[in-house]
């Protein structure tokens, strides 16, 4: 389980990046973390990742703080955290070292789904390749927790679909996903609950499974939280 208690984040000193008071993700679950730009999702993935420093607050993994549980978590990030003057392979072969629950053989057959050079120097690859590379190590690593922050962007409409088939294939019935996307269609159908940032907040905590009994589309109740006009482009055309 994924806890958090009364964390807060600043920016700039006087701004909060987040601010959640109470938030426990159970053990299994695929949780969507969606909102606009700026609203809080990329900070919230770091913050349960353990990057930068929290105001004040709790978050723990499995009971545990999260420095403890660095081997039990990928953090999947269009940045990257891969090493750009090896290949792909040689990549592989240095996570070995330091993730002792890497599976080199899993690493290979992903790379080889997403028709990734084996042998050619990352920093030599597009975004979409480096991206790929990125989720292929992620995945191979053997973590029990996986966040995936944005991971569809610079991947056009066929990649991400067939990278949410492999997801759901290779997925063991343990691991907790926290996936960023803006691609809210497209990744409705494989989420358990649905988390709406606004504003470095939680405005909206969904199970999918309640919306659709509720008669409910996820995209709406996103729009009516986020306070989106349907018509906001007509009024600006008559200023035009």
């Amino acid at each position: 389980m994924i806890q958090l208690s009364f964390v807060t984040k600043l920016y700039n000193s006087n701004n909060f990046g987040l601010v959640i008071e109470e938030l426990e993700i159970p053990t299994g679950e695929i949780v969507g973390v969606l909102g606009a730009n700026g609203s809080g999702k990329t900070t919230f993935l770091k913050s349960v990742m353990g990057l930068g420093e929290l105001k004040r607050g709790e978050v723990l993994i499995a009971g545990k703080p999260v420095m403890e549980q660095y081997h039990n978590i990928a953090f999947i990030t269009e940045e990257g955290s891969y090493l750009s003057h090896l290949t792909p392979l040689m990549y592989g072969e240095f996570l070995s070292v330091f993730f002792p629950k890497f599976n080199m053989e899993k690493y290979i057959k992903l790379l080889k789904y997403f028709d990734i050079n084996t042998k050619n120097k990352i920093r030599t690859f597009s975004k979409g390749q480096k991206s790929k590379v990125e989720i292929c190590a992620g995945f191979s690593k053997g973590a029990k927790y996986i966040l995936l922050d944005e991971p569809f962007l610079g991947k056009d409409m066929f990649t991400r679909q067939d990278f949410l088939k492999m997801m759901i294939s290779i997925l063991r019935t343990d691991e907790t996903i926290l996936i960023s996307s803006h691609f809210v269609n497209e990744i409705e159908n494989i989420i358990d609950r649905a988390l709406i940032f606004e504003r470095g907040r939680i405005q909206g905590d969904y199970y999918i499974d309640d919306l659709r009994e509720e008669g409910k589309e996820l995209s709406e109740v996103m729009k009516t939280i986020s306070g989106y006009q349907e018509n906001k482009y007509q009024n600006a055309m008559k200023l035009i």
